[in-house]
């Protein structure tokens, strides 16, 4: 069931999705190479915990961190550990604070130092992508226009689309319905109301978009190592629009 948010409650995700974005800000600031990914996850953490919230993300089905932090060919859901970060690496962070009970969520990747020139289009056409279809998003525009856009681009650019893990509503909980695919066809899928909050996440390789999951049951990771990113934003559906929760 879509659950359709008051104004009242699209202000607390806004509050959750504030917190979301400044912690990212203060992680893009941080990150350097000779860092671990679990020294990056505690700057987070500890970012929350002095703002009063909590993150989503620590315990979230069993979920060892307050941020996925994923490196090179992780795609997504990297538990911060003992992994060293490299001049040269692509650091892909998705983090969402939790206040009053509503949930944040958002991601980036980040660039250590000078990176390849693979890595630099591949982080420039995800993070386009997405934008592209934040611009497609109001009440009557259809799921299946907002994924086409996001595959269209990426794959008239050389990359691919990871179809196993999509976008998601989020409110109080932090996967609601409806999946938000990053591919579709145009004209299919679940119309856009107002009042609807969603995450639209492109999750993009490099090269082949076939993925698997690590040992450890959480990370994705490409089968063929070639680099991933990961931007996201959370956004609320408004009678005309829609305004980005997390770009504030």
């Amino acid at each position: 069931m879509i659950i359709i948010k008051t104004s009242s409650e699209i202000a607390k995700l806004r509050k959750a999705n504030k917190l979301t974005h400044d912690a990212l800000e203060l992680a893009g600031e941080s990150i350097k190479a000779g860092m671990t990914t679990r020294e990056l996850d505690r700057i987070i953490q500890k970012f929350f915990e002095s703002h009063g919230a909590k993150s989503g993300f620590l315990g979230y089905g069993g979920f060892p961190g307050s941020a996925c932090i994923s490196v090179n060919e992780e795609v997504i859901h990297g538990i911060p550990g003992d992994r060293v970060i490299m001049e040269g690496d692509i650091v892909s962070v998705d983090t969402g604070a939790l206040v009053d009970g509503y949930y944040g969520d958002s991601a980036r990747t980040f660039a250590v130092g000078n990176v390849s020139d693979t890595a630099k289009a591949l982080m420039k056409s995800t993070e386009e992508s997405l934008y592209k279809a934040i611009e497609l998003v109001k009440p009557g525009v259809r799921l299946g226009d907002i994924g086409y856009a996001i595959s269209k681009y990426n794959e008239d650019r050389g990359f691919s689309v990871v179809r196993e893990f999509v976008g998601h509503g989020i409110g109080k909980n932090m996967h609601e319905e409806p999946e938000v695919p990053n591919y579709g066809i145009q004209g299919r899928g679940q119309r856009l109301m107002a009042g609807m909050v969603i995450a639209i996440e492109p999750m993009i390789a490099a090269g082949s978009a076939a993925i698997k999951v690590l040992s450890d049951d959480w990370t994705v990771v490409t089968r063929d190592s070639s680099l991933a990113a990961h931007y996201e934003h959370s956004i609320a559906v408004t009678s005309d629009g829609c305004v980005v929760l997390s770009a504030e």
